[in-house]
């Protein structure tokens, strides 16, 4: 495994990755995006599903048209866990 080149270039700087999300936020909040809070990695009365697996996870009763929201665009950041499939977490474990 080859690891990325360190650059030297002065425009481009770490940042922890509370920063980003924040960032990320208020970029689409400034945008007209109402900020929606990260559901639980567990799906609340979702019996479909062991973990939360995508951040679309929250909205499946929106996109279903189940259920209405007071907004029409939505900003959040969702953690997620994927055990199976095209993406499975599990098998990255120990590796990142």
């Amino acid at each position: 495994m080859s690891t990325l080149p360190v650059t030297t270039d002065p425009r481009i700087t770490s940042l922890p990755s509370a920063e980003i999300r924040r960032r990320f936020l208020e970029f689409f909040a400034e945008r007209g995006h109402t900020v929606v809070p990260s559901a639980s990695l567990v799906p609340a009365g979702d019996q479909t599903l062991l973990f939360t697996n995508s951040g679309m996870v929250q909205f499946k009763d929106v996109l279903s048209g189940a259920e209405k929201r007071s907004y029409t665009r939505a900003v959040d950041y969702q953690r997620c866990l994927r055990v199976a499939g095209k993406h499975n977490d599990f098998e990255e474990v120990g590796r990142t």
